[in-house]
């Protein structure tokens, strides 16, 4: 055999018997990650009533005396961790409602904001800590208040806001919030 061949030949042995190449690394991803966010774009919608109560924070013989009208029916709506209470009276009418928010503060405001619009509603401070804003008419009044990532909405068919105020303070007690 001549020398280069034997030389290539024993190259191309070499070759066969050493380990591969290391593969090469894969190309960068041009694939953008977004993060996730836990934080919702706006507020939950509203609360819907999906079973008969009771109320976890809100006793019917309370509303029923801060309200002024007796409550013959609860019911509870499926949010977490506390259930929004829809109290009925006797024509089977809702006469209060209580939602409470627990999350973001952002969403709080937000909510209370709806409930008590800040450019058409008297300012509320009520306990002290919270705010928000309360109205009342003859078509029935509103106290939504919030502190920090908490939102506690009081609707009522009554016209003073008074009564869904103490029913919001109520709520705030009973939850140690």
């Amino acid at each position: 055999m001549k020398p280069l061949t034997s030389a290539l030949l024993l190259l191309a042995c070499l070759a066969g018997c050493t380990s591969s190449p290391p593969a090469p690394e894969p190309a960068p991803s041009s694939a953008v990650t977004t993060p996730s966010t836990t934080e919702p774009d706006g507020p939950p919608a509203p609360p819907e009533p999906v079973a008969d109560g009771p109320c976890p924070y809100l006793e019917s013989a309370f509303v029923a005396d801060a309200n002024g009208q007796r409550a013959t029916k609860v019911r509870i709506s499926a949010d977490k961790p506390h259930p929004a209470c829809f109290f009925y009276r006797a024509d089977g009418n809702i006469q209060l409602t209580a939602r409470v928010y627990v999350g973001t503060a952002k969403i709080a405001k937000q909510l209370v904001d709806e409930a008590a619009p800040i450019a058409t509603s008297n300012p509320a401070t009520a306990p002290a800590g919270w705010k928000g804003g309360s109205v009342g008419s003859e078509k029935g009044s509103v106290y939504a208040v919030a502190k920090e990532g908490t939102a506690v909405i009081v609707t009522s068919n009554q016209a003073q806001s008074i009564k869904a105020r103490r029913v919001a303070e109520k709520a705030i007690t009973t939850l140690g919030l």
